[in-house]
């Protein structure tokens, strides 16, 4: 199987549509898949429920698509950078799923797994577990929780080979390499492309059976917040 692209409209060519599931990695503005969040703006599709720590913010990331109101449900775990998404919320356009942080990270580790449900004490007592299933283990209440996955997964990475075998770099190694597991068709956009074999086997995050098409991009890299002191 050919999985080498040379971009995200290649890479992405008839797997889109209305309504469809999206995971999209990364933590806040660091690791984010780039390239093709700005294909599924291009693309117009609507209706898109995405599962994503966050938003991004209102003129980048993920938070270009809310603009043109493109998503209709975001699971999450955090969404406080982004002014449309709270607009959008409070006006009801945008259903919200909320999760604890390590909760999402494992809801989506679950669904590469083939792990349909567990059960945590996170949220026991909160909103969280309003309408789901407690259970009792050893004197403590849990809840359930089920595992995520997507109709295609984007994920971006800092190293990849041309067979899609992954390393990711510091913090961008959040929520990626377990999407890139979780997604049933999985899109990689990657700082460097190198040939098979180049990469050392011990530092590989995702091998490359979970990754179907690849392709090497240029990235922005923009800063969340910049803080500066003064002088």
């Amino acid at each position: 199987m050919n999985k080498l692209c040379a971009n995200a409209a290649e890479a992405l060519a008839g797997k889109l549509f209305d309504g469809m599931t999206i995971m999209s990695g990364g933590f806040g503005l660091c690791g984010i898949p780039e390239n093709s969040i700005a294909e599924l703006k291009r693309s117009g599709i609507k209706g898109l429920t995405i599962i994503s720590n966050n938003c991004g913010v209102d003129d980048f990331g993920l938070g270009i698509l809310l603009k043109d109101r493109q998503i209709a449900k975001m699971i999450s775990s955090y969404v406080g950078e982004n002014k449309t998404f709270e607009t959008q919320y409070l006006s009801g356009v945008l259903a919200i799923e909320f999760n604890p942080q390590g909760t999402l990270a494992e809801r989506i580790r679950a669904g590469g797994a083939g792990i349909p449900a567990f059960f945590t004490k996170t949220g026991v007592g909160t909103v969280v577990a309003e309408g789901k299933e407690l259970r009792e283990f050893n004197g403590e209440t849990y809840v359930m929780e089920t595992g995520l996955t997507a109709d295609v997964a984007i994920v971006k990475a800092w190293k990849g080979d041309k067979a899609g075998n992954l390393v990711f770099r510091k913090t961008a190694r959040n929520f990626n390499p377990m999407m890139a597991a979780a997604g049933k068709f999985t899109v990689a956009e990657v700082e460097e492309l190198v040939e098979i074999g180049e990469l050392d086997a011990n530092d590989i995050h995702t091998p490359g059976i979970y990754v179907q098409k690849i392709f090497k991009a240029s990235f922005e890299k923009r800063i969340e917040n910049r803080t500066v002191r003064a002088a």
